[in-house]
């Protein structure tokens, strides 16, 4: 069939010319939309659910919130997880799906069983499901700048910049953090309202029935209809303080009679802080899954700058993350190193060929291969980022394999005299069709060896099944052109030459190759004890190895995660930000400026308390640094923290942090969650668990959120004595919800912006625990009574959190890990915990966080790399059709792997995913050129040549295309080796490992089988 195929692209050059033309042209077309983006989607199919329930403790929003909705969910199908975070006034519950569930499909399942809870959960809860977004939806971070008061920032973000920014496409939400959120509030006199027997629901039952527009339906006025409206909506403080509450006796009790009324602002759960000089108004742009980021980004910064034209004078919008700068970044990285491995391969293929010619021959699978490839990345819906095109430079070197091979073929041919009265398209066709066989058997073994990437689950999956797809793409495409596009272009290009002379280069190869050879097969033993001697050092150099999952990416930016204190309150939290902020921009000159951001968020996403802090810090560019290491930084700003006591820090970046929260909930390299049911006894075991990590080496950053000291102020009422005064429970804490948290009552529309109208009681009381508990409740029959007869108020310490999962109760103690690999940190710690850190009964212990990632993508690489290598035997099987001649090229794979492992020690790098993959890469080209080999040995053999002379003759002569194929893989890679950017972290390993392997791989093919072919290539009679 394969060589038909070469026939009728021989006979139908001018159609095969045309087809390669339209290729290339949709090719070029589909790599204009490809999206463009930093990474690869890494995020589940997740529903995240939001309720709010102000003045909740945790433990009640645990009990009356999250299990109900948590006991309904777990019953959904394809739900994989159900992890839920309890804190002071709000749940963040979140649902993790099975891979390839639809989102549609899972956030209906959630909105029905939902919709069904709402009503049973307690009065004055809000809420429901997250926009759709994913943990990389962060794409822009914006500040307002200027001299306007917070509350004026606030509404200049939420009711001018936000409504314009949500219309554009690709934007799932603006969040809005920091500022204070303007309301109109009215301050009730308990005393006036009792007085005039009136009651809180009196007040707010007014509030709301006198502040409303309405329509009566028509009127007809001869030829005309009038519309009838109704206006009594409220817009002014005046106008509230005219509303009548009530009418007695024909006098009127107005809310200005019983309140007062101005404009405040609604309770904060958070802020953010700016440069250590102030408070400021944060806007985040989050990008719907899927969106391009590019675009996004884009069109925002677009948008703003129309925007900027209807800004009061002196205010502006300043960017301080964007995620297009890291786009660019990242897959500029990898497209300089595209570039560059192009242009050494052309350079190799000059200098082994020997002319511009055949050179161009081959040279042509690059372009149109890589164009191939956009095509069908286009065709699959990927994205053009950094994993996807760096599998296509990865597989640079390995595209033109099967085309050297043709075109070193042709050559020979073409060269050889006595040959001139045949046409030239008959000697093309039977050049090609000699190396038909093991030039698509090579390229299918290196097509399935990467195959087993594409069965990876989790987040390794969703990084590296990109990168096998391109290469699977680029060298099926590769093995296609080879077949039809390469010999028509030789039939054009090449001519038949007698007098051609093998090219400088080949030539001194094969001069100082020869002697070599002879004196290997002279000393076979020899040669064989050492390439053993050689395997099994290797075996003791893997097991010094460590073990990782990934490198870290690093993605420029940085960001401090600093906890306090749990019972700090809101301005405390602020201004010790704002001094952390000073001392930091004043001792670390690498610092340019900090965007804090201390609790919780707009919409909920990102549950902090007011002890918790993420300061952005935005660094100016390394060429600036003192010493441009990112470690360095991180330790020079430890030793700056370390002067304030009673806090905790860690480090991470935007990505990596969203990343790891998805994942596991949680923020670091190594996540441990303890499970059981009492919170103290859970605190008391991460406590010890934390102390137990930070005394192994490599330990850092070790944390585990404090999750006691949260001071609660307790009311517990005394029902006899209430009820004696004719109280109920229900009305003593609706008084006093009404006069801390506040009571919505209704909105008041000024223009198209939407003011909450709350009823408050003033601030003097949420100031003072004494006030508070004298507030006077007035009595049904007159007079009035101080809350603390009527209750018994303490103080006590409470949990911060209530973390779940799978409606389980847990705690979790993070830590990063540095100057030792993972996986040996963690046996580390698992023993020294089993031996000093007993369970009670009832409790468990899970090791999360990337050590869990790494462990399922090595269960899941010893499972099908097996059954990829099984593939790869039946296929040398059917190539050969000897079992023989397939374990010979088999054997070329251990000791390919010499190479790669003693690159990767000496280079001080750990054996990662990444690395995993370079082996496997490795794999496919030394049992390309085994393959190549062996063909040739076989065509001798078929000649009629004695065995001395088939291996001595048919090595010399693949001597080149054995040389080429590694040579150019090897040095397609070095680029990425010395690359530096975003990203080039994650491909440094893998091209240590193939580099390394090619040389090894190389040297064994050349020399040892030969041997082995000699020995036991055919079986003796």
């Amino acid at each position: 069939m394969l060589s038909r195929l070469v026939e009728f692209s021989l006979r139908q050059r001018l159609l095969v010319l045309v087809i390669m033309v339209l290729l290339m042209g949709g090719g070029a077309a589909a790599l204009r939309q490809l999206p463009i983006d930093a990474y690869p989607d890494v995020s589940s199919t997740q529903v995240k659910i939001i309720i709010k329930s102000p003045g909740m403790t945790p433990e009640e929003v645990e009990t009356r919130i999250v299990t109900p909705i948590e006991l309904e969910m777990l019953g959904i199908p394809d739900k994989r997880m159900v992890r839920s975070v309890s804190k002071y006034a709000i749940a963040d519950i979140t649902l993790d799906f099975q891979d390839g569930t639809d989102i549609y499909w899972a956030r209906q399942q959630v909105s029905e069983r939902l919709a069904g809870l709402m009503t049973e959960l307690p009065a004055g809860t809000s809420g429901g499901m997250a926009p759709i977004t994913t943990p990389l939806g962060e794409m822009l971070m914006f500040t307002i700048e200027g001299e306007l008061p917070l509350a004026e920032k606030r509404s200049l973000l939420d009711w001018v910049i936000r409504p314009q920014l949500r219309t554009l496409p690709g934007v799932a939400e603006i969040n809005s953090l920091g500022g204070q959120v303007r309301s109109f509030e009215v301050v009730p006199d308990l005393m006036a309202l009792k007085a005039r027997g009136l009651n809180l629901a009196d007040l707010r039952q007014a509030l709301e029935a006198n502040n409303r527009n309405e329509g009566a339906g028509r009127l007809a006025e001869g030829e005309e209809s009038l519309l009838v409206r109704i206006e009594g909506s409220v817009k002014t403080l005046a106008d509230i303080a005219e509303i009548v509450v009530a009418s007695r006796d024909g006098s009127v009790v107005r809310v200005g009679d019983v309140a007062r009324v101005h404009i405040g602002s609604l309770s904060r759960y958070g802020f953010v802080t700016h440069g250590g000089r102030e408070e400021a108004v944060e806007g985040l742009v989050l990008g719907l899954r899927g969106a391009n980021a590019q675009q996004v980004v884009g069109g925002v910064k677009a948008r703003l700058a129309e925007i900027q034209k209807t800004l009061p004078d002196g205010v502006t919008t300043r960017i301080f993350y964007d995620r297009g700068a890291l786009v660019e970044r990242a897959v500029g990285t990898v497209s300089r190193a595209l570039g560059e491995a192009i242009v050494l391969v052309l350079v190799l293929l000059l200098a082994f060929l020997g002319g511009l010619r055949p050179a161009l021959v081959v040279a042509t699978v690059l372009p149109m291969a890589a164009l191939i490839t956009f095509a069908m990345m286009h065709l699959f819906g990927m994205s053009a980022n950094l994993m996807s095109l760096g599998g296509l430079a990865i597989a640079i070197g390995m595209l033109v394999d099967g085309a050297v091979v043709v075109v070193e073929n042709v050559e020979s041919e073409l060269a050889r005299s006595g040959q001139e009265s045949l046409p030239l398209l008959h000697r093309i066709y039977r050049a090609v069709r000699e190396v038909t066989l093991p030039v698509a058997s090579g390229m299918v073994i290196i097509v399935i060896v990467f195959l087993p990437l594409l069965t990876l689950q989790g987040l390794e999956g969703k990084l590296f099944t990109p990168v096998a797809l391109t290469i699977v793409f680029a060298l099926s495409a590769s093995l296609l052109l080879s077949l039809t596009v390469i010999p028509v272009l030789a039939s054009l290009l090449l001519k038949p030459d007698p007098q051609h002379q093998e090219p400088w280069l080949p030539k001194k190869l094969t001069a100082l190759y020869a002697p070599l050879l002879d004196h290997a097969l002279a000393h076979a033993r020899w040669v064989m004890i050492t390439a053993l001697i050689l395997l099994g050092l290797t075996g003791g150099a893997f097991l010094l190895l460590g073990k990782t999952f990934m490198p870290t990416m690093d993605e420029g930016d940085l960001l401090m995660q600093v906890v306090k204190l749990p019972s700090i309150d809101l301005n405390t939290s602020a201004h010790m930000d704002l001094a952390m902020q000073k001392t930091l921009l004043a001792e670390v000159p690498e610092i340019r400026d900090i965007v804090a951001r201390t609790g919780s968020d707009e919409l909920g996403l990102d549950p902090m308390g007011l002890n918790e802090t993420d300061s952005f810090l935005v660094l100016k560019p390394r060429e600036q640094w003192r010493q441009p290491d990112k470690e360095w930084l991180m330790e020079e700003i430890r030793r700056v923290m370390a002067g304030f006591p009673g806090i905790d820090i860690s480090f991470t970046q935007p990505i990596e942090m969203r990343v790891s929260e998805m994942l596991t909930g949680t923020r670091g390299d190594l996540a441990v969650k303890i499970y059981g049911s009492d919170l103290g006894e859970l605190n008391a075991l991460a406590e010890r668990m934390a102390a137990l990590l930070k005394n192994i080496r490599g330990a850092q950053d070790v944390l585990t959120v404090k999750n006691e000291g949260v001071q609660y102020y307790t009311v517990e009422v005394d029902r006899l004595a209430a009820g004696r005064l004719g109280f109920s429970v229900a009305e003593i804490a609706n008084v006093l919800r009404t006069q801390v948290e506040g009571q919505p009552a209704g909105l008041v529309l000024e223009g198209n912006r939407r003011t909450p109208l709350i009823i408050r009681g003033g601030e003097e009381v949420r100031l003072s625990p004494a006030l508070f508990a004298n507030t006077q409740l007035p009595l049904p029959g007159g007079g009035s009574v101080a809350l603390s007869s009527l209750a018994q108020l303490k103080r006590v310490a409470g949990p911060v959190k209530v973390d779940h999962e799978n409606a389980q109760r847990m705690v979790v103690i993070q830590a990063n890990v540095g100057g030792r690999d993972l996986v040996g940190f963690v046996e580390e710690a698992k023993l020294k915990m089993a031996a000093q850190i007993p369970l009670p009964a009832g409790y468990a212990v899970a090791w999360g966080g990337q050590f869990e990632n790494q462990q399922r993508a090595a269960r899941r690489l010893a499972l099908v790399v097996p059954v990829a290598l099984a593939l790869i035997f039946l296929i040398l099987f059917a190539t050969f059709r000897s079992l023989r001649q397939a374990a010979l090229v088999f054997a070329n794979i251990p000791f390919a792997m010499i190479g790669g492992v003693f690159a990767l020690l000496l280079a001080g790098e750990y054996l990662s995913v990444p690395a995993s993959v370079g082996f496997i890469a490795l794999l496919g080209i030394a049992v390309l050129n085994g393959l190549v080999m062996i063909s040739h040995f076989n065509q001798l053999l078929n000649q009629g040549l004695p065995m001395a002379r088939v291996v001595a003759e048919g090595a010399r002569r693949r001597l080149r295309p054995v040389l080429m194929t590694a040579s150019i893989a090897a040095l397609g890679l070095v680029p990425l080796l010395f690359a530096s950017g975003p990203g080039s972290e994650v491909q440094k390993p893998l091209a240590i490992v193939v580099i390394g392997g090619l040389v090894t791989s190389t040297a064994l093919t050349l020399f040892m089988l030969p041997i082995l072919f000699r020995r036991y290539g055919v079986e003796t009679k």
